[in-house]
């Protein structure tokens, strides 16, 4: 067989592969087939520093031996640096189809392992101090990866497959967004534990899901009464999201999830609802809400949970619509909030995906001109709709229609990691139309695939970030965590996350037992008593009693 006929052959295989593990060894045949493997072992290359690489690898490894903790400390804090020396380019991933340059994935386990060496070191060989302030330092120089989960009307299933797969190799960030129809999974995911999300992946619940949902579909683009749409919709969601709200969703699942929604009204900016800047507000509330498509859903209004646990408005005034219109990828705002400077995509927008380029297929002069197309259209678009707005209260809908397609134009779309489907061109009309039971099934095994050839980049490019998260999670709450008099906290947590209930109750047993140990302590002799006259001691009588409620809540928060 010619070699040409069995590399498209296995190309077609890895398409089809029914597992990641079947995939993988395609794959690596595949790279042995075409030369990838060989490219790879060798470390010259344009594209990126290998003799700086080099350099840095080889004096990791000799600090380590010589277990000299200063200078290693030293070392990893002037280059902890997710693109050092060119390392994170995206051509680098793309070449082979398992992995990239062996000498970056060397350098890349040699500081994952040397970050655990030093997390490890025992105080008398290393400060506690200088371990902690050089974790969060480092957390925040290097960043961490969010997911996010375009619009795209009813191939949102396609999300699901995406999260299966990265869930099932244990890569799914923390920080999780979506918009629209991904909202919908961004909400699944956020409000149910890894134990829960098994067992909504299981086969037979797939299959009773997709048939639900498939029905579901039907009844509201073809139903008579156009209400039953938004309660059909309503009932989707109550189904597949409980009943809380952003805060609860973290403390239960310590996932970080953000919703987008678009405003209603032409001045008011579109919002990223999460834990940190609406914690009171229901998920199911925003996501129904980004769900909303203007034209075939009404705008909705937002409801938060008030200080008594009752069910309340949120910016009552205010109205929203789908997320993806204004933000479909809000890759600034979580940067913003969560420190993220590394983003995978999962994109099934209709309008965006023939765009996409994920392998490079295009020549770079055919990008710079669709670069440069872009550009000048943005432009154009913005002159005219400034000559629009001027005429806003006559063309109040024609206003409103250009501010849309500007929100549309004026985003972007790609990320670092860009998992796209195989199908490109597909109609937008059947984006509101009838799906059968098989068709969503389909989707969500085209998005489980489709993930498989990103799996080992994004493991790479997350490695070092992962292992950080899990350190500080052992210093904050784990077996790692020291004694409270042996450290003050460093600035650079303000920039962590408040902890989880599960943490929470971790910390009060901790404290539980250190007060414990302390209890056989030496009692001090009491105070000798003072006399006071009677209207001193019925003063302090009528204060005691006033401040007793306020005295009475840590103790039964300790029990």
């Amino acid at each position: 067989m010619r070699k040409s006929t069995r590399l498209k052959k296995l190309q077609k295989q890895m398409t089809t592969a029914e597992s990641y593990e079947q995939w993988q060894l395609l794959a690596v045949e595949h790279d042995e087939l075409s030369g990838a493997r060989r490219w790879r072992q060798v470390d010259q290359s344009t594209q990126y520093d290998y003799a700086q690489i080099r350099l840095r690898l080889d004096r990791l490894r000799s600090l380590r031996a010589r277990h000299d903790y200063q200078g290693l400390l030293f070392t990893l804090n002037e280059g902890i640096h997710g693109n050092m020396g060119g390392m994170g380019r995206s051509s680098l991933y793309r070449k082979a189809n398992f992995g990239t340059k062996g000498l970056i994935e060397q350098y890349i386990e040699e500081v994952d392992d040397a970050l655990r060496y030093l997390a490890e070191l025992p105080a008398d060989q290393l400060d506690v101090q200088d371990k902690l302030d050089f974790f969060y330092r480092a957390n925040i120089c290097f960043g961490r990866s969010a997911l996010m989960l375009s619009g795209g009307g009813v191939l949102g299933f396609y999300h699901l497959g995406v999260v299966k797969t990265l869930l099932d190799r244990g890569l799914l960030p923390r920080v999780i967004s979506g918009s629209s129809a991904g909202s919908l999974v961004a909400g699944v995911v956020g409000t149910h534990t890894e134990k829960q999300l098994e067992h909504f992946y299981e086969p037979a619940n797939v299959h009773f899901e997709a048939e639900r949902e498939a029905s579901m579909f039907s009844r509201m683009f073809f139903g008579a009464n156009p209400q039953i749409d938004v309660g059909d919709l309503e009932r989707l969601i109550a189904r597949m999201i409980p009943d809380m709200t952003f805060q609860e969703a973290y403390e239960k699942t310590g996932r970080q999830i953000s919703i987008t929604v678009s405003s209603a009204e032409p001045h008011q900016r579109s919002r990223l609802l999460n834990a940190i800047t609406s914690p009171n507000v229901y998920v199911r509330s925003a996501v129904m809400a980004s769900c909303a498509v203007p034209g075939v859903f009404p705008p909705v209004m937002l409801m938060a949970k008030n200080v008594h646990g009752e069910s309340q408005p949120y910016l009552p005034t205010r109205r929203w619509v789908d997320g993806s219109i204004a933000d479909d990828l809000p890759a600034k705002r979580l940067s913003r909030l969560y420190s993220t400077n590394h983003y995978i995509v999962s994109m099934v927008n209709p309008i965006v995906t023939p765009f996409i380029d994920t392998e490079e297929e295009r020549s770079a002069l055919t990008r710079s001109l669709t670069g440069f197309g872009v550009g000048v259209g943005r432009e154009v678009l913005n002159l005219y709709r400034d000559m629009v707005q001027n005429k806003g209260d006559s063309w109040p809908r024609f206003n409103m229609a250009m501010n849309t397609v500007h929100a549309l134009i004026d985003q972007d779309y790609s990320g670092d990691v860009n998992i796209v489907p195989n199908f490109r061109w597909y109609n937008p009309a059947k984006l509101i139309s009838h799906l059968s039971e098989n068709d969503l099934v389909q989707l969500m095994l085209e998005g489980e695939r489709t993930a498989y050839p990103q799996v080992e980049t994004i493991r790479l490019c997350t490695q070092i970030s992962r292992t950080m998260e899990e350190l500080l999670h052992r210093f904050e709450s784990g077996d790692l965590r020291p004694d409270a008099d042996q450290y003050h906290r460093p600035r650079a947590s303000r920039r962590r996350p408040s902890p989880t209930r599960s943490d929470r109750q971790a910390l009060r047993e901790h404290r539980v037992e250190s007060d414990n140990v302390k209890k056989p302590a030496t009692r001090k002799k009491p105070a000798p008593k003072k006399t006071t006259s009677k209207a001193q001691s019925s003063k302090r009588s009528q204060a005691t009693k006033k401040k007793a409620p306020k005295n009475k809540a840590p103790k039964s928060e300790a029990a």
